[in-house]
């Protein structure tokens, strides 16, 4: 009979097909990569780590400062005045200072009218310090010719001190506003415009004083 060779033909032949669908799935010739396993890393690099030290680059957030100009006591006239000033810049925006000045105020004009003048003699000491807060405003750029730009703020300042004039103290409100150009990142140049308001009674009667004051100084950052 032609059935039992037939039938070991088909056996092998199913066999032979099971055996290359098998050899297929394991990734055989012919198989293609799974998207989804991680390749694997052939070179292992050999790198030399070193240790990199990083710059220090000043913040100049500090700053010192010398003024001079004039400071107007109100009823006695202008005189000259002259103070250092301490800072520190907390964002680009905002800063807090302290300043010390001292002056002499005269009394000429009243002893002209006056026998003995209003002081106990022609001219007194005064000195003030105060700490005050700052904003810069209009932060920009003042051109120097045609081809050099400087940066530069336009700022207002308020705050409260002590006032030392004639042996007594007063306290003292502060307000007012400047401009600072600057001539290299760690110097500028500073205008201030600043009102000194305190009380006197040196002319027998208790008054609010507005005593002005005009300075130009320089400011160091560090």
């Amino acid at each position: 009979m032609q059935t039992r060779p037939f039938l070991q033909a088909l056996l092998v032949t199913t066999l032979a097909g099971a055996s290359l669908l098998a050899h297929a799935a394991d990734g055989g010739p012919g198989a293609k990569a799974d998207p989804q396993k991680p390749n694997e890393q052939v070179v292992v690099p050999e790198v030399d780590r070193r240790d990199v030290k990083l710059p220090r680059i000043p913040s100049n957030d500090f700053s010192v400062g010398l003024f001079a100009g004039a400071y107007a006591t109100q009823n006695f006239g202008s005189s000259m005045v002259s103070g250092i000033r301490l800072g520190y810049h907390i964002t680009e925006d905002f800063f807090v200072e302290g300043n010390y000045a001292q002056t002499r105020v005269s009394d000429e004009t009243f002893r002209q009218i006056l026998p003995g003048g209003i002081f106990v003699s022609e001219k007194q000491k005064l000195n003030y310090y105060d700490v005050l807060g700052g904003w810069n405003v209009l932060p920009g750029e003042v051109f120097v010719g045609r081809n050099v730009a400087r940066a530069s703020a336009l700022y207002l300042v308020a705050g409260v001190g002590s006032t030392k004039f004639v042996d007594q103290r007063h306290q003292t409100i502060t307000f007012g506003l400047g401009t600072r150009i600057f001539l290299t990142d760690w110097a500028s140049v500073q205008i201030d415009m600043r009102d000194h308001r305190y009380s006197l009674d040196l002319l027998g009667k208790r008054q609010s004083t507005n005593n002005l004051e005009f300075t130009l100084g320089g400011t160091f950052f560090f």
